[in-house]
């Protein structure tokens, strides 16, 4: 019985994987822009969230309505106004520009709220578990996050393949230059985009927060998770993402459980292992 809690506990661990993932994979598959920046501003969501229970006194899922409408008005002011000045042929352009981002996020953190590591109470829900058959217990937070993990890919997946907004996604991601001459402009789908991609970044920065201690300087490894997710679900797979972070978490619980100094190591490993059988991934999205 240890082990099947082990495996559910990576796989709820997965479904906040997963939410790293969906933004980064969110803006690949749109704009091919791989955004270093990722992890930072995930941890910049989570500061947010930090100022915004302190000041307005809300618990942190309800924080929810004022962080995520922020950090999506950054991601479309950061687009329009930045990184769209960087988009082309030549990928290196974006990198270097979010990299750089990535340092001013972090020592802006750093020095605004310094190295001191924080974390979001949640008060008794924090503590609260459902008991299932055979003895199992479950804390309701992990449960609860998996699940917002679950809508919010089934939301995205919705969105892309089923609104005019979605349509518009998959035009610029096509072909940018067909879908500028039958009237888009590329501009604002990409903004939009982003604004998309931080929405979700924000909801995975309050429940990182709650979960476990953050600091400024937690980011990049949550943009590797993130990335890894990715890869092993498949690039431009919504689904495949959920499964890459469930993946993910299994393996680092299993590996926690045969010995502590080996959970990060075993993501890994499984990471590098996908990469060398199913370099696409495990459900690479198929062009129609």
């Amino acid at each position: 019985m240890d082990w099947v809690n082990t495996i559910l506990q990576g796989v709820l661990l997965g479904g906040l994987y997963a939410l790293f993932a969906a933004g980064l994979s969110l803006i690949f598959g749109v704009m091919r822009l791989v955004n270093v920046a990722h992890g930072d501003l995930i941890v910049l969501a989570a500061y947010l969230a930090l100022v915004v229970t302190g000041t307005l006194g809300l618990d942190p899922l309800a924080a929810l309505a004022v962080v995520v409408p922020l950090m999506a008005l950054l991601g479309y002011l950061l687009q329009r106004l930045l990184l769209n000045r960087t988009l082309g042929d030549d990928l290196l352009p974006p990198l270097l520009v979010t990299f750089g981002l990535s340092v001013i996020i972090q020592n802006a953190l750093l020095e605004i709220f310094s190295a001191d590591s924080r974390r979001l109470q949640a008060g008794p829900l924090e503590v609260a578990s459902l008991t299932l058959p055979g003895g199992l217990a479950v804390g309701v937070l992990p449960l609860l996050q998996f699940f917002l993990a679950v809508l919010v890919i089934a939301g995205l997946q919705l969105l892309f393949y089923r609104t005019p907004l979605g349509r518009a996604f998959r035009a610029t991601s096509d072909d940018p230059a067909v879908a500028r001459l039958m009237g888009l402009d590329n501009r604002h789908v990409f903004a939009l985009a982003m604004a998309l991609s931080l929405a979700v970044v924000a909801v995975a920065g309050v429940l990182l927060a709650v979960r476990s201690n953050f600091d400024p300087a937690i980011g990049p490894a949550r943009l590797i998770f993130g990335f890894e997710a990715v890869i092993i679900g498949g690039l431009g797979s919504l689904w495949g993402t959920l499964v890459g972070g469930v993946l993910l978490g299994v393996a680092q619980s299993v590996g926690a459980k045969l010995d502590p100094g080996w959970q990060i190591l075993a993501g890994h490993l499984l990471f590098l292992l996908v990469l060398a059988i199913r370099p696409e991934g495990l459900f690479p999205k198929v062009r129609g």
